[in-house]
């Protein structure tokens, strides 16, 4: 079992994102800032992506330009789906982490990111060389990697394959996505358990989707496995506006929290500061 540090990474850009109404950019960047002082290792707080596709983050470098960086230890997140939103980011030397959505469903690739797989992997290539160049790391987020709804073949060897692959060329930073929310504690057991084995040098995370019946022992399941990064958000606000209409909410921080402190795994977390991201959040999300 992995004796990793517990990383917990907060996803404001997860929860906004496919929220119809425009939230100001001074209230995301209150939002944001409230978050950088609770504690969590990263924060995924915004994307390059084109403002059709994703009207919401149409002014995440608007919203970084308002961050407060100077008293904060949580390093920055920025989602991008191709080398042109790569390269906006990348420009930002506040960025710690570019993510990438990685999808080993052929259908929901090309929905998500207007890619094969195959292409895909080559972009993955390209963005990690950009990455080297501009002091970025670079974050692959294996979507749809517990299951699809489109009627693509899926396995643990299809996922196996594509990992094999992506840390060949240097991914150290991989999260399974259960992007719409079919995992359970049995595919997450089994996944973890056959990934982190053979990859001691590579950080395996959880992007994990659940219904508020059954998130538990899915987080069990994770972190019996060996898992240590674990992605959520306040409330358990978001999901994946690209996968389909009736989202399936984000792990809820608060949830993960509770599941750590009762098992008294240290989690770094200022809690005092967590409830006034809590507040605040209740302005965002009305």
């Amino acid at each position: 079992m992995s004796n990793q540090k517990l990383k917990l990474i907060e996803c404001p850009r997860d929860a906004m994102q496919g929220i119809h109404d425009f939230i100001d950019c001074d209230l995301k960047a209150d939002y944001i800032n409230s978050l950088l002082q609770v504690g969590f290792d990263t924060i995924d707080f915004g994307s390059f992506v084109s403002p059709k596709a994703i009207p919401q983050m149409k002014d995440t470098a608007e919203v970084l330009s308002k961050l407060d960086l100077d008293n904060t230890q949580s390093k920055l997140l920025a989602i991008v789906a191709n080398m042109r939103g790569a390269n906006d980011a990348s420009q930002h030397k506040e960025i710690d982490y570019l993510g990438y959505p990685f999808s080993i469903s052929e259908t929901f690739q090309l929905r998500n990111t207007n890619a094969t797989i195959e292409e895909s992997l080559e972009r993955v290539m390209q963005i990690q060389d950009l990455c080297g160049k501009t002091d970025k790391e670079l974050v692959i987020y294996i979507s749809m990697g517990f299951g699809n709804p489109y009627g693509d073949e899926w396995n643990v060897e299809i996922c196996q394959k594509w990992v094999d692959k992506l840390a060949e060329i240097g991914i150290k930073i991989m999260a399974l996505s259960d992007t719409i929310g079919v995992a359970n504690p049995g595919s997450i057991s089994y996944l973890f358990s056959n990934l982190i084995p053979p990859y001691p040098n590579v950080e395996f995370g959880a992007h994990l989707h659940t219904r508020p019946d059954a998130w538990e022992n899915k987080v069990l399941a994770a972190y019996n496995s060996g898992c240590r990064r674990f992605d959520s958000t306040i409330s358990g606000y978001g999901g994946c506006p690209m996968a389909k209409d009736d989202l399936t909410g984000n792990m809820p921080t608060e949830n993960l929290l509770y599941y750590f402190d009762k098992n008294e795994i240290e989690t770094g977390i200022d809690h005092g500061a967590f409830i006034r991201s809590l507040a605040i959040s209740n302005k965002v999300f009305l």
